[in-house]
């Protein structure tokens, strides 16, 4: 019998490519919903390893969890500092007039 992986096995394959993570993240940021986003950033924290992100943004992994859980609200340096260590970096385009 054929074997299969879940969903998030996928995900976490392809969000651990630099490429992929930020075609995720910039999906996300398109909603312009920030729990959406910090949901997103969560799962590419996620794909990276929870306790290496952890450790590169001076974190104890309980509180990365804490920072990244619904009801959280990272720092701008934490948030940077993941991005960096998914290997992504944050860029800035012009936007629609309201």
């Amino acid at each position: 019998m054929r074997t299969y992986r879940s969903h998030d096995d996928y995900l976490n394959e392809k969000l651990k490519n630099p490429k992929e993570a930020a075609l995720y993240l910039n999906a996300a940021v398109a909603e312009d919903d920030p729990a959406l986003l910090l949901a997103a950033l969560a799962q590419v924290a996620k794909a990276h390893g929870v306790t290496r992100m952890a450790k590169k943004v001076s974190l104890s992994r309980s509180g990365l969890y804490k920072t990244l859980s619904r009801g959280g609200n990272p720092e701008f340096k934490t948030f940077l500092g993941l991005l960096h260590a998914s290997g992504l970096q944050m860029t800035f385009k012009p936007g629609h007039a309201r």
